[in-house]
This record gives structure tokens, C-alpha cells and sequence, in this order.
């Protein structure tokens, strides 16, 4: 059973599927990623070596390419190397080991806005489940001849809740607008559809087709920003470019292998979720590896 990556550092504030956070100081936070693996929802008891390393390298990427979009929470500790001990606690910085900075993220603090946007490009997951069943994705008429995987004309806003515990749930623009308001609305909605197609533009020249993907967002000083992870397997579809078809199986460099694995093994998607055979992890963890090449060389 591969070993799930775990710190023991202080302070713990918030403990997510994949990430760990921990309280510093002046509004600042530290973000770990673990080697944990969520599905439907729900966290597996197998770990992905190296998969934390991964999504944070990824994530700080993205966060810097898109700065000029929309400002982010990140303090990039790989630029500030030798400010770290002023950005941080000495003691509580002292008490880092070398695996966990490789993992680890120093973000300012803001308040996270519970909905989670979601950008579709193409349509496949739970959009193409709904379109078998109603010939709609989010409640929007499609073509009747459509493919598993074809691309709509437009990128498609899809958010749903961000749920504590259990499965997060789609909600219409409409529920979204009552939860925080049409002019909030409007702004995630635009910002993530513009987030989306700038990287999908990106990764499409360096063989990736990204078929969708969720962001999160927080208020700092009044202002929205991006928070949590940006644009890694865990929170993207990744597909290769060369050998996508629509229609057909489509290679990818992302977490739904894990989900296609998981489809085959009987499980209802409730708690407790089964192991992932050796496989499966190695199989995974070089999906991972090659989204990172790819888009950062």
C-alpha cells in the first residue's frame, strides 16, 4: 500500500481531501499538499507518492502565469528562498523539513467564497451524463449528434457547492446569484471562463487538451482573488492532444484514470473507498508527472 505523505507541523487550521493548512501569522497561512487521492468526494485510503510535490509545483505555476489576470493568495517561496525566515516564523520554520517546504505553499489569507467554479470545454464527466439522460448539460440544450468529448462552441459555466463533507452538488446561476449575489456571480463567472481559456490556449500548444476544470476564489482587501490549487490533474481533465478523438477512449494525464479504475470495481461511492492496487498508483503518478512536464518545460 503506497504511504500517504502526512506533516506534523503546528498550528493545524483546516484539513481538506488533498491539502492541509496550518495558521502563521500576520494573515498568512501554510498550505501542504499531501499525497492523498479523493474520488467522487471521497478520500482514499492508498496514497500517490510524489503526487503533493506535483501539485503544488503546478499550482505556483499557473498562479504566476495567470498574475496578470487576476491576482492570487501565493507567496512564491521558490523566488524568496532566502526571506524565508522572515516570512515566516523562525521557530515554526525551523520545525520544516526539506519534503515538506517541497509541498508546501505560503499563502495570504482570505475569506474563501463557498462555490466551487467549474469551466467545461468539452463535454465528458458528469456533463455528458446528463446529456445521455436529457440531451442538456446545466440545463442548456445541445446538439443531438453530439460525441463523448466533442468541444462546445463556448466554454460552459457549471458551479457547484462547496461542500464540507459528502458530495459537492451542482447549483444553477440563479441559486449561485442567491447565495453571494448577481455581481459577484457575474465577476467568478467571467473570471473563470477567461482563466480557463487562456490556459487552454497555453496547454494546447504543448499537447494538452484541458477539458475542464474548478477554481475556487476569496476576497482580500475587497478585491476577488484565486485560492487553493489552479489547473493541476487534481482539479483539471487533462487529455493528449495528439491522440484525442471524440468518440473513443481519450488518454489523459490526470485523476480520471483513478475514476475509471474505480467505475470497474463495484464501489457505490460511499465511504469507506478501496484500496488502489500498485498499479493503478505507478500508472497514475506518471500521468502526473507527464501534465507537469509538459506544461512547465
Amino acid at each position: 500500500m503506497a504511504l500517504v505523505f502526512e506533516t506534523n507541523f503546528p498550528n493545524l487550521l483546516y484539513r481538506g481531501k488533498v491539502r492541509d493548512t496550518y495558521e502563521l501569522y500576520d494573515g498568512l497561512l501554510l498550505m501542504i499538499s499531501t499525497d492523498r487521492v479523493s474520488a467522487f468526494d471521497i478520500v482514499f485510503p492508498t496514497g500517490i507518492p510524489g503526487k503533493g510535490i506535483i501539485l503544488s509545483e503546478l499550482s505556483a505555476f499557473w498562479f504566476e502565469l495567470t498574475s496578470g489576470i487576476i491576482d492570487n493568495h501565493l507567496i512564491n517561496l521558490a523566488k524568496d528562498t532566502d526571506n524565508l525566515d522572515t516570512i515566516m516564523n523562525p521557530e515554526l520554520y525551523k520545525s520544516l523539513s526539506d519534503e515538506e517546504i517541497s509541498r508546501a505553499m505560503v499563502v495570504k489569507r482570505a475569506k474563501r467564497i463557498d462555490v466551487e467554479c467549474i469551466c467545461r470545454g468539452h463535454i465528458t464527466g458528469s456533463a455528458w451524463e446528463e446529456y445521455l439522460r436529457t440531451g442538456t448539460v446545466f440545463g442548456l440544450k445541445m446538439p443531438s449528434d453530439m460525441k463523448e468529448g466533442d468541444q462546445f462552441k463556448e466554454p460552459i459555466f457549471t458551479p457547484t457547492t462547496k461542500a464540507e463533507e459528502g458530495h459537492d452538488e451542482p447549483i444553477t446561476i440563479k441559486e449561485m446569484e442567491d447565495m453571494i449575489g448577481k455581481e459577484l456571480t457575474a465577476e467568478l463567472k467571467e473570471k473563470t471562463i477567461t482563466l480557463y481559456s487562456y490556459a487552454r490556449d497555453y496547454a494546447k500548444q504543448r499537447g494538452i487538451i484541458i477539458a475542464d476544470t474548478k477554481m475556487e476564489f476569496g476576497i482580500l482587501d475587497d478585491k476577488v482573488i484565486l485560492i487553493d490549487e489552479l489547473l493541476t490533474p487534481d482539479s483539471s481533465r487533462f487529455w493528449d492532444g495528439a491522440l484525442f478523438e471524440p468518440g473513443k477512449s481519450i488518454p489523459n494525464f490526470d485523476k480520471q484514470f483513478i475514476r475509471d479504475w474505480v467505475q470497474n470495481t463495484g464501489w457505490n461511492k460511499e465511504p469507506p473507498a478501496p484500496q488502489i492496487p500498485e498499479d493503478i498508483v505507478t500508472k497514475t503518478i506518471i500521468r502526473y508527472k507527464e501534465a507537469l512536464n509538459r506544461l512547465t518545460k
